[in-house]
């Protein structure tokens, strides 16, 4: 049975802070501005904020009053937020995050969506872990660690919550992993919600993989392929050499706060009508995947999963599944049908792609909404015999 990870040691806080006042900054071409990667300014305001201002005791003090720890037959120490409701009602609700984020981006939602306050709106026992290989489920140390080796592990960590039944909402790599969960044993998952769903383009092996797409299908994967032209660098690279960018990751708290920065702001901040994601919000993954050493390992990920995997060749599972599209998501309903049940289909032209940070109202109401669309069931049951879990249950 694993340890409870918290507290992180104090002294690999005082090391954090010596190498973050010991940073060796790179000359970069002036007036470049977000063309070139991001520029020095914001960087070294950022930095000055994790070293001078970011609390981490704080963000750990919030991780820990819902965090267990469990043992899985396929990885030893999955770490879980894990918030139960006292509604006699509540729907066991799974959170699936992406990369290169942590169940720290959900903190602000397990309140609403365990107590929302009103009797007409639904609520939820959640579980959001992180994946194996990202911050405190990590690193893992063998390979095969793909979509479906995911969904496996995480519906088995259902299993030992004592849920047999629930909802699955995942964004970002969520959106591949939630929806497998579903297709490997449908009758225990109740409907799949997504955000950021990034398996709904074109198939480029296929004679026309633009058939069937309206003007705004064609436009929105126009937009697609421009705006991957211009960031699919760091995919690239965690695709085929993630272990080569690992080593700079792992030994350069700056070095790790850029690649990651870069996918958490559009290229030029000051003109994207995405919303902000706050420093401190962002600082808290940051320092998850910093003090656990887990970059390289959360970047095998892109290795591990084919690119063809983000073509939707999969069949539908056949679960009602719903998806919210928001500002800067290039999904396109058509190439989704192909290997999803879609009965809801939302579009909003605010938020971002960490809905959770950027819109959490738009997910929440499109949550619940889909929730509610599908009718009670609790879901629950026992814990079975030898399930192995460790930390406060809520």
């Amino acid at each position: 049975m694993a340890p409870n990870p918290f507290p992180v040691p104090q002294a690999e806080i005082d090391r954090l802070h010596a190498r973050l006042d010991d940073t060796r900054w790179p000359d970069v071409p002036s007036g470049a501005g977000w063309s070139y990667g991001v520029p020095p300014d914001h960087l070294r305001e950022l930095a000055d904020h994790w070293r001078h201002r970011f609390d981490w005791r704080a963000v750990e003090e919030r991780l820990a009053a819902d965090s267990v720890v469990v043992d899985t037959p396929d990885h030893a120490g999955v770490h879980a937020l894990y918030r139960r409701s006292t509604r006699s009602d509540a729907v066991p609700l799974l959170l699936v995050h992406g990369w290169p984020s942590t169940p720290a981006d959900f903190l602000d939602l397990l309140g609403p969506l365990t107590e929302p306050g009103d009797a007409a709106l639904p609520a939820f026992h959640v579980v959001a872990p992180s994946l194996p290989g990202f911050g405190f489920s990590g690193p893992t140390r063998d390979l095969g660690w793909d979509v479906d080796r995911h969904a496996r592990c995480l519906a088995d960590l259902m299993s030992a919550l004592g849920h047999e039944r629930f909802l699955a909402q995942g964004g970002d790599f969520g959106s591949m992993i939630a929806p497998e969960i579903a297709r490997r044993d449908p009758g225990r998952v109740l409907g799949v919600h997504v955000n950021a769903l990034v398996g709904a383009f074109p198939d480029v092996t296929a004679d026309d993989p633009l058939a069937g797409l309206d003007d705004a299908g064609r436009a929105r994967v126009a937009e697609l392929d421009l705006t991957w032209a211009e960031r699919s660098g760091y995919a690239a690279i965690q695709g085929t050499r993630p272990s080569t960018a690992g080593y700079a990751m792992t030994d350069s708290p700056v070095g790790l706060l850029a690649w990651h920065r870069e996918w958490f702001v559009d290229y030029d901040p000051d003109t994207t009508g995405q919303t902000p994601v706050e420093p401190d919000a962002y600082l808290a993954d940051v320092a998850s995947f910093w003090f656990t050493r887990t970059a390289g390992s959360a970047m095998r990920l892109y290795k591990e999963v084919p690119a063809s995997s983000f073509c939707e060749t999969r069949p539908p599972s056949g679960v009602p599944t719903a998806v919210l599209n928001l500002l800067g998501d290039h999904g396109v309903r058509v190439f989704a049908e192909r290997s999803h049940r879609v009965v809801r289909w939302t579009e909003h032209d605010r938020g971002g792609h960490f809905a959770s940070l950027q819109a959490p109202d738009l997910l929440l109401d499109d949550l619940r909404a889909f929730a509610h669309s599908l009718g009670p069931d609790s879901g629950d049951r026992p814990v079975p015999q030898g399930g192995r879990v460790t930390g406060e249950q809520r």
